[in-house]
């Protein structure tokens, strides 16, 4: 059951990225609330600020406000306005400013600058750019140059999970094994840390080939065994000893959210890569 709705106002005096992303991740731990996160971006001036809150209904729904605001006098002042109006308030830059104060000896420069463009940005950009060129097998770049290869059969997620992990600065390729067909060579000469396997129960795979089926117009039923049970087991099975004769392990991807898959790859690489390299 749907709980009552919240609103998330994030404060900022840039694009309110930063406080947004932690805005959505700390809704994920509330999945049976409808949180709407509203932002409030570019603030420089009182007149701004006074703007948003009165755009904001405390009496008409449950509202929350994360601020991401640097200057002194503007930071006071959006304290001051959800102090007033006793709404809940996470200043989510200033602990972190603190922090970084107390470490450095010195004083925050109070400066607005833009947050991600940088060099681990366009780290980034180039890595999502690898995942599109190096996506379902068709290989713009040698494996040697990817930090992550992905493997497993069609439909588990591999494409959506390649491209997430891009976004996060990790050059990923991804490849399909298919029954019956050699896995490319490529995959025999890849530093065996950098390869993925990915799985899936076959009722739910066999859900998801149903829908792509039907969605390109076809009756759902495939000549092949594409979206046929029994095939699917036989496939799985397959390609599951295609995959453990590569020494890669296997992430189950059926109950996985994307950002969860993601951790879990990220973990299982970074910890095969250091005892690769004996550390």
């Amino acid at each position: 059951m749907t709980r009552p709705a919240i609103e998330v106002h994030v404060i900022a005096d840039s694009t309110g990225d930063t406080a947004a992303r932690v805005a959505r991740a700390a809704a994920a731990q509330y999945a049976d609330h409808d949180v709407r996160i509203m932002r409030h971006p570019r603030q420089s001036s009182m007149e701004g600020l006074e703007d948003s809150f009165s755009r904001m209904h405390p009496d008409q729904v449950r509202t929350v406000v994360f601020s991401t605001v640097v200057d002194e006098t503007l930071r006071a002042r959006v304290t001051q306005l959800c102090t007033d109006r006793g709404l809940a308030h996470a200043d989510l830059l200033e602990p972190a400013v603190t922090a970084l104060s107390a470490v450095t000896g010195q004083a925050p420069e109070r400066v607005v600058r833009p947050v991600g463009v940088s060099e681990d940005y366009f780290k980034r950009v180039h890595a999502m750019e690898f995942a599109v060129a190096n996506d379902d097998g068709n290989l713009s770049n040698h494996l040697d140059e990817a930090d992550i290869v992905l493997i497993g059969v069609s439909r588990t997620g591999k494409t959506p999970l390649s491209m997430y992990l891009g976004y996060l600065g990790y050059r990923t390729a991804n490849i399909p094994l298919v029954p019956g067909i050699a896995p490319p060579p490529e995959l025999r000469e890849v530093a065996r840390w950098k390869l993925i396997g990915l799985t899936i129960d076959p009722e739910r795979l066999q859900q998801i080939r149903g829908r792509r089926v039907r969605a390109m117009g076809s009756s759902g039923v495939h000549k092949d065994g594409y979206t046929e049970l029994a095939q699917i087991f036989d496939e799985l099975d397959e390609v599951g000893r295609i995959q453990r004769s590569l020494g890669c392990p296997l992430i189950d991807t059926t109950d996985l959210a994307l950002e969860e898959a993601a951790g879990r790859v990220i973990e299982v690489v970074d910890r095969r890569r250091e005892a690769a390299q004996g550390r």
